[in-house]
């Protein structure tokens, strides 16, 4: 199947790293408005540089790694064109944006996935068994990230990666949310914290930072007799659950679990190259990837108020 990655910057040369070595997949091109940027890109993963997707040929399969608001203008007449495409997260800048995507895709029969790659982290992998009714959650993600993704906000850029993933972990709808954030080094909002209550009583507590010294990417669940606790940077788990002994008090039984996967990005690229070769959904649809900017976007419309 040809390939193609359209915006090679920090995260798409990954991209173009990755399916250059997928089995079965050829990287058929680069697209990039930096033309030296392409080029670049092109000599060192042994495909071509080209000013518009549309110009390869027999393209089968797409990932935009661009800036947010380009998204929809890209994947609009790729979807139409039936290629099957990966957009990284958010998936549009609009929910409107979103609804016309999954739509064209339906309408096409082609694969519409969303790069959400935190759902493939090694140890949300590994955490995912332990959690399965948690009533309170504590999000942290932290860190120095002025240098990139500067034209939305802390909301959009850090804090929707676990918006989704807590929106695939509890198992209800959003009843509430409360929110602030702070423009403090940019015209953006930097830091940001939102309070997000479920229908089944569940409350997720989220903050996220670009304008911290310290790098933490750390999400807590507390649950009925168990805790689990993420650390998606350091790829660690930890879960304490009580322990029920004959005839006498439970014990606090648990501590470190096994941790074992392959690079994120790798397993979200597999995957949506399986879903387009069997014909199935993507681990993130579009429709997934819609609810998650959907709850960021009404975040960001309360900090606003």
């Amino acid at each position: 199947m040809k390939a193609a990655v359209i915006g090679v910057g920090h995260l798409g040369k990954h991209h173009a790293r990755i399916l250059a070595s997928i089995p079965g997949v050829s990287l058929a091109g680069v697209v990039d408005i930096n033309r030296e940027r392409a080029a670049e890109i092109a000599r060192e993963y042994g495909t071509t540089a080209f000013a518009d997707p549309r110009e390869i040929a027999g393209l089968s399969l797409a990932v935009i790694a661009t800036p947010t608001e380009s998204h929809a203008a890209i994947a609009a007449p790729l979807i139409d064109a039936g290629v099957h495409t990966l957009i990284e997260k958010p998936v549009t800048q609009t929910l409107q944006e979103a609804d016309a995507l999954i739509a064209a895709a339906k309408k096409k029969g082609v694969v519409l996935a969303v790069g959400h790659s935190e759902r493939f982290n090694p140890a949300v992998v590994a955490a995912r068994p332990y959690v399965n009714d948690p009533r309170f959650i504590e999000v942290h993600r932290l860190g120095t990230q002025l240098g990139r993704s500067l034209d939305i906000d802390v909301v959009l850029d850090l804090m929707i990666h676990d918006l989704d993933l807590i929106l695939s972990m509890v198992p209800s709808e959003v009843e509430s949310v409360e929110a602030v954030g702070v423009p403090v080094l940019t015209p953006k909002v930097d830091i940001a914290n939102a309070r997000v209550r479920f229908k089944n009583g569940c409350i997720a507590n989220l903050t996220a930072s670009r304008i911290s010294k310290d790098q933490i990417r750390k999400i807590r669940f507390f649950q009925r007799e168990r805790y689990v606790s993420i650390d998606t940077a350091a790829r660690e788990v930890e879960m304490f659950q009580l322990v029920p002994q004959p005839g006498g008090m439970p014990k606090i039984g648990g501590g470190k679990q096994p941790v074992s996967g392959e690079e994120p990005l790798q397993s979200e690229l597999e995957d949506f190259v399986a879903a387009v070769r069997e014909r199935r959904a993507p681990a993130v649809p579009g429709e997934q990837g819609r609810a998650a900017l959907a709850l960021a976007v009404r975040i960001v419309e309360l900090m606003r108020q």
